[in-house]
């Protein structure tokens, strides 16, 4: 049944519901001005808006819509596109020969960024799709909530780390007043936040050497964003020093004809200052003081090829069978 229809509804209201002409979910229900706004903004954008509704959990309005595909773009903030994922659903989507799976959008600028979906948007710009199909919510901070709505293509910690950093220098420009660890959601961890920073100085950074570090001993910091940054900045710097102290071990062990694939996680793991905590964890800067101190006293003549391979089979995870 379309809004026109549902009974009760102010005139002046039923008239604008009307000439939109798309359905309202629950029916007995009045959908909030600002979302019919929005839903008259899709048509004035040159889209359609097809149904208003409640989503079934929380009850919050969202617009299931068809937007101009020239006007929806990703989130400044997200991960960086990647090609064979989007060659892969490109030809599922052709093989098929239908689109099942609308992208999540906000308006914003002047268009529509999705947090979710930028993959399928470029398979519809490589198809040359007018209309993007989307639901499409007019709460906008939902951007921000990037990470826990992207199930298209599972993040790997270089990207769930860029993501975040980027959508921490997005909230300092907005003005975001908050401080860091009210973001504990749409961040999910705070060692990404010092991850992604190294990232973006280092592409080819060792995250993954360093996360059973940092995991443990990195914490949401409770003063603004803006002050914040800069505790980050120094933090990123802190482990720069130990990754630098790391690689020279590693350069040293490879001209000695160790070179194995697990030899960083060997040596982290060696030096590691919090395999002996219990109930008790350093703090953040303590913990790479005493990782640094450790990296510089460590001797690569002592460590023979065989150490490093024993270490790698007792780390890999169980096999399923």
């Amino acid at each position: 049944m379309s809004a026109a229809g549902s009974p009760g509804r102010p005139g002046a209201e039923e008239q604008t519901v009307e000439r939109l002409g798309f359905a309202v979910h629950p029916e007995d229900k009045e959908p909030p001005a600002e979302v019919i706004q929005l839903a008259g903004q899709i048509e004035k954008d040159g889209g359609s808006a097809l149904a208003v509704y409640r989503e079934p959990v929380g009850g919050h309005w969202q617009i299931f819509a068809l937007l101009p595909r020239d006007k929806v773009q990703p989130t400044p903030y997200q991960r960086d596109l990647s090609k064979a994922h989007a060659e892969r659903l490109l030809k599922v989507i052709k093989k098929i020969d239908r689109f099942v799976d609308p992208v999540v959008a906000v308006r914003a600028d002047g268009g529509y960024w999705t947090p979710n979906g930028n993959h399928r948007r470029h398979v519809l710009e490589k198809l040359k799709a007018a209309f993007v199909p989307a639901i499409v919510i007019p709460e906008t901070q939902v951007a921000f909530q990037i990470l826990a709505l992207n199930t298209e293509k599972a993040h790997n910690l270089k990207e769930k780390s860029l993501e975040v950093i980027r959508m921490y220098r997005g909230l300092i420009e907005r003005g975001e007043k908050r401080d860091e660890e009210a973001f504990a959601f749409q961040f999910e961890e705070p060692y990404f936040l010092t991850l992604g920073l190294l990232y973006e100085k280092h592409p080819r950074f060792a995250g993954g050497a360093f996360s059973p570090i940092l995991r443990r001993v990195d914490r949401f910091l409770k003063s603004s964003l803006k002050s914040s940054y800069g505790t980050r900045q120094e933090r990123a710097a802190r482990v720069e020093t130990a990754d630098a102290r790391l690689k020279e071990i590693v350069d040293r062990l490879k001209r000695r004809g160790i070179n194995h694939p697990f030899v960083k996680n060997f040596v982290l793991a060696r030096c590691n200052p919090l395999s002996r905590a219990r109930k008790t964890v350093p703090g953040f800067d303590q913990a790479l003081e005493k990782l640094i101190a450790a990296l510089e006293a460590f001797d690569p003549a002592r460590i023979r090829q065989e150490d490093v391979a024993r270490s790698a089979v007792f780390a890999a995870p169980p096999s399923s069978s």
